[in-house]
């Protein structure tokens, strides 16, 4: 019996380890086959079911070869926003900032952005929130549209096959002019996948011929470029050949110069082409320098005249690229998308999320993978950076409120036109710099002490202005 029960019990020992090699080897098998499909997976990120090219502007046409970026590009139309930054609402469109703050209004007395200024969207309402904008009550230029739709083929079209002859003759043209155009050829779309990417590669690239002429408009100074090393590499050359991104970039540059292409400073009108004023550097006493250099008709450069005051007004656009590029992140070798798009896994495969948005909204994968911090601690410190900032924001309104204030008491007094020009140019300078930074979409973060320091000198400028109308008061 003893006998029985002990070849029994080995017998059911020896099938609990059969069943347990058997659950191993299909485990492993698992495993096997998994690996080789991720590795599969990794070697084939993509499979092209449908042909795209250069004229293929469509980004859901992308999506059909492209389903992963594409998915994560239409969460652009989701409503997000930040404490000093987005659009919160469920509006048809966002809210007024001329409303939320008035001395902004008051600012641009004279200028469209009166009209209408107003919270930014994500990136699949650039085009449509453009058309929709009550400063068409005024006369726009078409070349208005270089950063708002997929341009590229139209440009080539007017161009006969060169885009940066096509551009320059944009300018020309009416807002609605060229809007017509670029629907009439089917491309009235935002910016596109085809305008980062080269369709046969994939290989990011840019397109955009204003950024392009304006990067080696740069090369070609001797102004610092800490943020841009291959510019000082291009620099240390023959230079027979002008500086190209698409080659002479590098690819983490590339990240960045994808941005920079319509996050940038930049001037259009009826009477001049498209022009991103770096000719002496990214700064922005060097973009100041500039228009203060350039003439139209004979006279200095400016956006507008101010409607009270009469002075000529520098109007700052976008200058996120210019504002990044001074501060420590750039210089630390850190790229726009490396935030704003961070990189995020999905399966096998690793691509850049094409949710483009602020990063306080994805500070796991945008913030924390070189800030080992906690959540809330990082949120704290950029918190604590753009409150300062904001500060900084509302002061140098307030200062310029006053100036204006006092030239309308001076004018009242008598004072003349010639007597008046020292507070003008002060109020040039002073609006120049508040724009600078109101108008850039970080609140300062891009380059704190960079904004900072450019908010005090509006400040400054805003009461030496104030000083010199006051002397005029009887």
């Amino acid at each position: 019996m003893n006998e029985l029960n002990k070849k029994s019990g080995s017998a059911g020992i020896f099938i609990s380890i059969i069943v347990v090699v058997a659950i191993v080897a299909v485990g492993i098998t698992a495993l096997l086959v998994n690996i080789f499909e991720r590795k599969s997976e990794a070697r084939n990120p993509y499979i092209r079911l449908v042909e795209v090219t250069e004229d293929t502007t469509d980004p859901e046409v992308w999506g059909k070869n492209w389903p992963k970026q594409y998915d994560s590009y239409k969460r652009t139309a989701l409503t997000t926003s930040t404490r000093f930054g987005g659009h919160g609402g469920s509006e048809a469109l966002p809210a007024e900032k001329i409303e939320r703050d008035p001395w902004l209004k008051r600012m641009f007395l004279g200028y469209a952005f009166s009209i209408d200024y107003r919270d930014r969207r994500g990136h699949a309402f650039m085009l449509t929130d453009q058309e929709d904008t009550k400063r068409h009550n005024v006369s726009q230029s078409g070349s208005c549209m270089h950063c708002h739709a997929a341009i590229m083929p139209v440009y080539r079209e007017l161009g006969d096959g060169d885009a940066l002859v096509g551009m320059n003759k944009t300018h020309a043209m009416s807002y609605q002019e060229l809007n017509k155009m670029v629907h009439d050829m089917g491309h009235g779309h935002s910016v596109s996948c085809v305008d980062c990417h080269d369709p046969d590669s994939m290989q990011l690239r840019v397109t955009r011929p204003a950024f392009i002429v304006g990067l080696q408009r740069l090369a070609e100074s001797d102004a610092p470029v800490p943020a841009i090393p291959s510019i000082d590499i291009w620099r240390q050359g023959s230079r027979k050949t002008p500086y190209d991104p698409n080659v002479d970039g590098t690819r983490n540059e590339m990240r960045s110069f994808a941005c920079g292409q319509c996050h940038v400073e930049y001037y259009c009108s009826s009477g001049m082409p498209l022009t991103f004023p770096w000719s002496n550097g990214l700064t922005m006493e060097g973009a100041e320098k500039e228009w203060d250099e350039t003439k139209i008709k004979g006279e200095r450069f400016y956006d507008y005249k101010h409607k009270e005051s009469g002075a000529e007004i520098l109007k700052a656009q976008h200058p996120e690229f210019e504002l990044w590029s001074q501060g420590i992140h750039a210089r630390s070798g850190v790229a726009c998308a490396d935030c704003h798009m961070p990189y995020m896994r999905d399966g096998a495969s690793k691509i850049s999320d094409h949710w483009v948005r602020s990063p306080l909204l994805n500070v796991n994968r945008a913030c924390q993978t070189c800030h080992h911090f906690s959540e809330k601690e990082i949120l704290a410190r950029v918190d604590s950076i753009q409150q300062k900032n904001y500060d900084l924001l509302q002061r140098g309104g307030a200062a310029l409120m006053d100036l204006l204030d006092a030239v309308e008491v001076a004018k009242k007094s008598g004072a003349t036109a010639e007597q008046l020009k020292p507070a003008l140019e002060m109020q040039r300078k002073a609006q120049w710099r508040l724009d600078y930074i109101a108008a850039e979409n970080s609140m300062g973060f891009h380059a704190p002490q960079e904004a900072a320091r450019i908010l005090a000198e509006a400040a400054d400028y805003a009461r030496q202005g104030q000083v010199e109308a006051l002397k005029l008061t009887k």
